[in-house]
């Protein structure tokens, strides 16, 4: 059973959280969030990764945009945590223009339970408005990619 519930936002951490349950094994969802070839399945149209170690860099693109959006892997250990820092297309990656994205991946039974949690959108350039919209369309985001995401896992 895959079992799914909406993104959340905590505003005093200025985080977005969403776990869902994937009626897969550990193996094949890490594969799905790490393999370029993989995330372009089901989180946006194309990806890129130079190497799977911190400091790996690719980008990310979706239809309806111009621009690949720049990663910088921060965290990687295998089958357990993988986490990057992306941001504005045509621009380096700073603290005041990313957000780092941490997925988690714990054994479930013969599920895999998996976290994202992204956080830095108090360091954004803007105002307390600006920041909290940024901070409510990725959470819509997470919504529509982490359901794509379980679809094509579940769907194989």
């Amino acid at each position: 059973m895959t079992s799914t519930s909406p993104a959340r936002i905590d505003a005093d951490a200025w985080s977005v959280t969403r776990t869902v349950r994937i009626a897969a094994d550990r193996s094949r969802v890490w594969a799905a969030i790490t393999r370029p070839e993989l995330i372009a399945q089901w989180f946006g149209q194309s990806a890129t990764l130079d190497r799977l170690a911190v400091g790996g860099t690719g980008t990310f693109r979706w239809d309806g945009y111009d621009d690949d959006f720049p990663v910088l892997i921060v965290e990687f250990d295998p089958e357990t945590v993988f986490a990057y820092r992306w941001g504005r297309r045509d621009e380096p990656l700073r603290d005041d223009n990313s957000t780092v994205a941490r997925f988690t991946l714990s054994d479930d039974g013969y599920a895999t339970l998996l976290t994202v949690v992204e956080t830095g959108f108090d360091n954004l350039a803007g105002d307390a408005a600006h920041r909290g919209s940024r901070l409510e369309e990725n959470r819509g985001g997470w919504d529509s990619e982490l359901d794509e995401l379980v679809a094509f896992l579940t769907s194989a």
